[in-house]
């Protein structure tokens, strides 16, 4: 039995070889078939797919539950190609293109956040300062987790701001979870009009020009060109604020960096199509100025931030402060489809003077300073024996309800960076410092 029982099994085992030797063998002729002549054409593997998404859009189109029409279809299919392509390429109906075309121009209705996706989560960029959103304090690096109880989990770029957007006036409410937090947080926002100061600029002390640039619309080479003018006795030393901005147009970015740069490149762009590569350089004739010059950055700085303070970096033509960048180093392009609605598509990522890319990687400062207030453990009472006069007239001027030097400080704040303001902002603190420094240096 037991000589049976082992033959048995042998016959099995013999069985199960030929069976594997024989399925082995199949699939090696096939794999030996599967020559590449015999696989069909480029066109032919298009007319596949083309039929294949023409098969699903029939059968979803008759059988779906709900009765939708090929129009909204086909709106869904295009949405959910273009967002599963990459963060930044999305379809823009109609609605979302004249949105985007407001935008750009530099006046919009909503909250004043400028949102992105980072590692699959929907990411606060930068609030725009003075913003309902700035002012509400939502920060850069705040991960929306709801927005009016409804969760951003698998919400596109595009359907976040459609809802964010609103009429003036109209509140909304957004859960976020901040780094340093031990639980979400939940923001009341009452929805404006929202009208972005590009460009603004005040003056440090008596040769200091403080320029900020919060967005890059159409505007901002004309406004920093004016600031340097208008303040041309003031600016023996610049600083230039591009920290919570989220970027915006390439060609801004290139005319801001050629104001201080008079030759060499700019940025470059690379993509699939040899027609999508381009290099931006210096021009002599439109640089305004070489006085010193520091650039303040943080983690809501991207995109034409990040080629502004990149190719300066590269340049070794400022001293950039602050903390790394957001990262986005990638060049999308809106397509208009029809009359009303067009798709932005990526087609490009930049490339620094240096080569260098930031896509994912960032701008690194060349001096790392943390957001904060600088801590000071001065007197206010300690007056020098010179002083003590003036002091004492000062102080009855207070008593008897005269101008406080408060109340003048309130008045300059419109223009002047006050000593009281550099102490609440650290970064600007130490770049004023810098400026200081190079201003001697060179003097």
């Amino acid at each position: 039995m037991k000589n049976k029982k082992f033959m048995f099994l042998g016959a099995m085992s013999a069985i199960v070889a030929m069976s594997l030797t024989f399925n082995t063998t199949l699939f090696a002729k096939e794999s030996i078939a599967a020559t590449p002549s015999d696989k069909p054409t480029v066109d032919a593997s298009r007319l596949q797919a083309l039929a294949k998404f023409t098969k699903v859009l029939s059968i979803v189109e008759k059988y779906n539950v709900d009765n939708l029409t090929i129009e909204e279809l086909m709106d869904k299919a295009l949405k959910g190609m273009m967002t599963n392509l990459d963060a930044h390429s999305n379809y823009l109906d109609a609605k979302s293109f004249e949105s985007l075309k407001v935008q750009t121009n530099g006046e919009f209705g909503g909250l004043g956040i400028t949102v992105g996706m980072k590692d699959g989560a929907l990411t606060v960029i930068a609030p725009i300062e003075g913003t309902p959103a700035d002012k509400a304090g939502l920060m850069s690096g705040d991960i929306i987790l709801k927005i009016d109880d409804k969760s951003s989990l698998g919400m596109s770029l595009d359907e976040a701001v459609g809802i964010m957007r609103g009429k003036k006036g109209d509140p909304i409410d957004i859960s976020i979870v901040r780094k340093g937090e031990a639980k979400p947080l939940e923001i009341n926002i009452i929805r404006d009009i929202i009208k972005i100061e590009s460009v603004y600029a005040k003056t440090i002390g008596d040769n200091i020009l403080y320029v900020r640039v919060t967005s890059f619309d159409k505007k901002v080479v004309d406004g920093v060109r004016k600031a340097l003018k208008q303040y041309e006795g003031n600016s023996k030393g610049i600083i230039l604020d591009l920290r919570n901005n989220p970027g915006g147009l390439l060609n801004q970015a290139v005319g801001l960096v050629d104001i201080f740069v008079d030759e060499g490149k700019i940025v470059s762009q690379k993509g699939r199509d040899s027609r999508e590569n381009e290099t931006y350089s210096a021009k002599k004739s439109n640089t305004l100025t070489t006085a010193p010059l520091v650039v303040l950055i943080n983690g809501g700085s991207a995109s034409a931030s990040e080629i502004v303070s990149g190719a300066l970096q590269d340049h070794k033509r400022g001293v950039i402060l602050g903390t790394k960048t957001f990262g986005k180093g990638s060049v999308q392009v809106i397509l208009p489809i029809t009359a009303t609605d067009a798709i932005k598509l990526t087609v490009a990522r930049y490339y620094l003077p240096s080569g260098r890319t930031i896509q994912a990687v960032g701008v690194t400062p060349d001096i790392k300073v943390l957001a904060g207030s600088v801590e000071t453990a001065e007197n206010k009472f300690m007056i020098k024996e010179a002083d003590l006069k003036k002091h004492l007239e000062g102080e009855l001027e207070k008593v008897d309800g005269k101008k406080k030097e408060s109340d003048k400080e309130e008045v300059d704040n419109k223009t002047v960076i006050t000593e009281t303001q550099l102490t609440k902002d650290i970064q600007l603190k130490e770049a004023t410092d810098i400026i200081k420094a190079l201003i001697i240096v060179k003097g």
